[in-house]
């Protein structure tokens, strides 16, 4: 990660644009604060891809996008590069960086441009989207993209693809479940029955008809559950048993993630700017404690 800190660092002294993948599900949680140190340190305005829109709740979407949008330097897009027309939803893209940039638009001042994010967000899928030709390995696994490789992207417009960022430390313990629930952060990396029991509490919380539909519950059942309850009766319903017939808890976790990651359970958005602020206010108050 340092090194492809330094060589982002370098590339972007010669950029113009960045575009920033981000997954909409969670687009603060997946916006890298080094991206956004690089980026401000060089003065260059952005432009923020909220992919997998999809999968998100298209209301919370909506208030992201005015949120972006209210930034200096700062522009924001949702789309998805996996459902319908990928080439048509990306067509915006370079039109957007050049208001962004319109003072490079000729053969001598050719727009640069520069995708960045943390892994699986679909930067991959973005880039080969945009250069109408698969260019870019494309994996549902954090860091498949290994180096940076530029290419030219039509008339005076070039674009530079990059690893996948992540930063080596997440301050916030809330923000690490988010990203492994999306599958940002490697399967090794966490438990995926701590994960699942934060999904399953957050989702208790904000999309009961969802869990209802899905896994044909009353909504007066849901009602008093928790997390543990609902992975057990997920579990019972999936046939998630281990040895002798006993429940498998992990399976049970397993079936509720790959629910959510897939859209299986319906469009989830696992924070709002609301409830970002709220998380804020919470760390800057046990931080302050802690000193």
């Amino acid at each position: 990660m340092t090194t492809a800190r330094r060589k982002a660092a370098e590339t972007l002294a010669r950029v113009d644009v960045v575009i920033e993948a981000l997954d909409a599900r969670l687009p603060e949680a997946s916006c890298n604060p080094m991206i956004r140190a690089l980026r401000e340190f060089r003065q260059r305005p952005c432009l923020k891809v909220l992919n997998k829109a999809d999968l998100a709740d298209a209301l919370i979407t909506a208030q992201w996008l005015e949120f972006y949008n209210s930034q200096e330097n700062v522009l924001a897009v949702a789309l998805s590069c996996k459902v319908g027309d990928p080439i048509k939803n990306v067509a915006a893209i370079p039109k957007l960086c050049r208001s962004l940039a319109p003072h490079r638009n000729t053969p001598d001042k050719p727009l640069r441009m520069m995708i960045m994010g943390i892994p699986n967000v679909g930067k991959s899928t973005l880039m080969n989207a945009l250069l109408k030709k698969r260019v870019a390995a494309v994996g549902d696994e954090p860091a498949v993209t290994k180096s940076q490789q530029t290419l030219d992207l039509g008339r005076h417009m070039t674009l530079t693809d990059t690893p996948g960022l992540m930063w080596p430390k997440i301050e916030i313990e809330s923000d690490g479940y988010m990203l492994a629930a999306s599958h940002a952060i490697g399967v090794n990396a966490v438990e995926p029955e701590a994960v699942a029991s934060f999904l399953a509490t957050l989702l208790l919380a904000r999309y009961r008809p969802l869990l209802a539909a899905r896994y044909r519950l009353a909504a007066d059942v849901l009602e008093t559950m928790d997390a543990v309850t609902l992975l057990e009766t997920i579990g019972e319903r999936r046939g998630c048993r281990g040895k002798g017939g006993t429940l498998d808890r992990e399976k049970a976790a397993l079936v509720l993630l790959t629910d959510y990651r897939s859209g299986a359970l319906g469009r989830i958005s696992l924070e709002s700017p609301a409830s970002r602020k709220q998380i804020l206010a919470l760390s800057c108050e046990a931080h302050q404690s802690n000193h």
